[in-house]
């Protein structure tokens, strides 16, 4: 699906139909007040998108022993950064919860005990990209934390259980990024790497032919992988969007620029 086409599609959708689903490459944090390309991508698919009645987000910015859901009626902003102009720190994003929906993923997610968590609340790899797509704020947003002590394919298997959510009017959203190598980043040049553009284009001749067992077993391409996905916290977030891609869904590509080298902002629109 064009992404053009996505309003006209919208507008024809039930109340019962599946909400899109979303891969958002996050990127540099800065990108939430800067008005670039993906700022301003993420900004047309907010007009674009129907209307969800919550998020649900999973972020490559919770990491933690066991699966946590947020639960609290009104989660803070978290600057989960440091070295960035104080306008990025000043930044809020007053989203109200969903406790109930947190509920919900409890009930649906069977293959751990998921925990309610009321300490966390919105990092930097929710509220950057919400900021730009819906900046009124009026949407209730909660998070699923990464167990960082799982496999990539537990966290797939894990991600199929909350399918149920996207026919209840959540837009569930993975954030992170394909290719994430901080230690390689080019400010200066902003050279793309030879590595990062063939890992970036196999994991998309993965997901184009739909071999999802090729992006859950990513590790499998060797030098490549190891250098594209130093850690795999910005790499999972995308599973979690591949794994909730039923036969009848179109994907789509948007911001597929490499930035700085060696981050990935290619994005989905599973829908």
């Amino acid at each position: 699906m064009k992404l053009n086409e996505l309003k006209n599609w919208a507008d024809k959708q039930d109340a019962t139909d599946k909400m899109p689903v979303l891969f958002v490459g996050h990127g540099n944090p800065m990108n939430a007040i800067l008005d670039n390309p993906f700022s301003r991508k993420w900004t047309e698919l907010g007009k674009e998108l129907p209307r969800p009645k919550a998020i649900l987000t999973i972020s490559a910015h919770w990491l933690t022993r066991g699966t946590h859901v947020t639960a609290m009626k009104m989660p803070k902003t978290i600057h989960d950064f440091g070295g960035f102009p104080k306008a990025l720190f000043d930044q809020q994003y007053p989203a109200p919860g969903s406790p109930e929906l947190a509920k919900e993923v409890q009930k649906l997610v069977t293959a751990t005990e998921v925990q309610e968590d009321f300490e966390w609340g919105l990092d930097h790899g929710t509220w950057s990209v919400l900021k730009p797509m819906f900046p009124e704020a009026d949407i209730p947003v909660f998070q699923l934390s990464i167990d960082y002590y799982k496999s990539p394919q537990w966290h797939y298997d894990l991600a199929k259980q909350l399918s149920e959510l996207r026919r209840k009017g959540v837009l569930i959203m993975g954030s992170g990024n394909i290719v994430h190598n901080l230690r390689m980043v080019d400010f200066q040049n902003r050279t793309n790497y030879d590595w990062a553009a063939e890992f970036d284009s196999k994991i998309k001749s993965f997901i184009d032919s739909g071999n999802h067992q090729g992006i859950i077993n990513y590790d499998q391409l060797g030098t490549v992988a190891k250098m594209a996905v130093p850690t795999n916290d910005h790499y999972l977030p995308m599973l979690y969007s591949m794994a909730l891609q039923d036969k009848k869904d179109e994907i789509s590509y948007f911001n597929e620029q490499m930035d700085v080298g060696s981050i990935s902002m290619r994005s989905l629109l599973i829908a």
